[in-house]
């Protein structure tokens, strides 16, 4: 019984700890970043494809 409500506890100051808000705001900063660099990435394949294709010979 004891360790039940140990844990109960443990989940009450992790839930309160964390709003929801700062969790959802990470998560999206970070996936801010994640789009911006593969959408960079892809922007220098293609220059690179395109600079390969039309280059001179």
């Amino acid at each position: 019984m004891k360790n039940q409500i140990t844990r109960i506890l443990m989940l009450f100051v992790v839930l309160f700890s964390f709003t929801s808000c700062e969790l959802i705001g990470g998560i999206f900063k970070a996936g801010m970043g994640v789009g911006i660099f593969i959408v960079v990435a892809v922007l220098a394949i293609i220059l690179f494809i395109a600079s390969k294709l039309f280059g001179k010979k």
